[in-house]
């Protein structure tokens, strides 16, 4: 820029002034151009100490940030902090001792946190991308002649009476909720939810046992009376037949207008009636107070009532893929 305004016949004064910048910067830019054209905008060698640390040595403690504290001697200790991480690497890295700070900023460097941990759970199913095809082809292009509901538990819904009452928000302060509480038991909620108009079909009892699942089925039977009914569940042990061949035998009872379809093991959050289990927790559980199991109950039942009458509707669900999920190659 500054030898495009020189060559327009601007004095450096000019260019200086247009630039907001210094006369002595536009000469020295000025001239720099002039004597190695694009190559004399580049920055110089600058003179300073040489590295005290190489390359390799760096990544000797890269590589102990990246494995387990116990394989280095420190067995009482679950993950890395930087106080044990020096020590290992003081031990155990080639070349001069690294410093605290000198770990700390290799870390910074590589946007390493050994410290840090995130939950994580992994599905092993060997069927995996089969199972998620098949429910995903389900939201996605549901049967017209059949009624596809997510179904699933939310067991241990604790009944908890704070014993002051909850205080709302205000202005500059947030809402308060007592930390004391009194236990009053717990329901469990089992629930249906109906992916093409959010409709939700639920029943909430103390237990969650086959004969309660059996005793929502039937709940669920009622209200799509006439209609096939397609079912995703998870691999709970009382979503699978058993020795009592207990769906196969309440399948016959209902003309056999139901199919199951199951997640991949350890991947319920593909099922849809997560997100509103998420709905109801954050709206209508979360920081509440009940004097009693069966207020308990009575309040999410309300909760899904009011759903049902007002706000029920489809999610626009998505699956971002399984990039780390390979078809088996053939043999050669």
């Amino acid at each position: 820029m500054i030898w495009q305004l020189t060559q327009e016949n601007q004095t450096e004064y000019q260019v200086a002034e247009n630039l907001d910048i210094s006369v002595k910067t536009v000469k020295k830019w000025r001239n720099r151009y002039a004597e190695n054209r694009e190559g004399g905008l580049y920055d110089r060698y600058r003179s300073g100490a040489p590295a005290k640390f190489n390359v390799q040595q760096r990544c000797e403690v890269i590589a102990i940030a990246c494995d387990q504290p116990w394989n280095y001697g420190y067995s009482t200790h679950t993950h890395w902090n930087l106080d044990i991480l020096s020590e290992a690497a003081a031990h155990n890295a080639q070349g001069p001792v690294m410093s605290r700070s000198s770990v700390q900023r290799t870390l910074k460097r590589n946007d390493l946190h050994p410290q840090s941990y995130e939950m994580w759970l992994h599905s092993k199913d060997p069927r995996f991308r089969e199972k998620v095809n098949d429910v995903v082809s389900l939201y996605l292009d549901p049967p017209k002649d059949a009624v596809v509901i997510s179904v699933d538990e939310k067991t241990g819904m604790q009944a908890l009476e704070r014993k002051m009452e909850p205080q709302p928000a205000l202005p500059g302060k947030s809402g308060r909720y007592e930390h004391e509480y009194i236990r009053h038991g717990t329901e469990s909620l089992i629930a249906g939810f109906e992916i093409n108009t959010g409709k939700v079909v639920a029943q909430v009892r103390p237990t969650r046992k086959a004969d309660d699942l059996l005793a929502f089925m039937e709940k669920l039977a009622c209200a799509y009376p006439d209609q096939n009914v397609i079912i995703i569940w998870d691999n709970l042990n009382i979503h699978k037949d058993g020795p009592s061949q207990r769906w196969s035998r309440f399948n016959e009872k209902h003309n056999n207008r139901f199919s199951f379809h199951y997640t991949p093991i350890h991947a319920s959050w593909v099922n849809q009636v997560e997100i509103f289990f998420a709905i109801l927790h954050k709206r209508c559980l979360k920081w509440s107070s009940f004097c009693s199991a069966e207020a308990l109950k009575e309040a999410v039942l309300a909760f899904i009532d009011q759903w049902n009458q007002e706000e029920a509707h489809p999610f626009n669900w998505t699956f971002g893929g399984y990039p780390m999920q390979h078809e088996p190659k053939e043999a050669a």
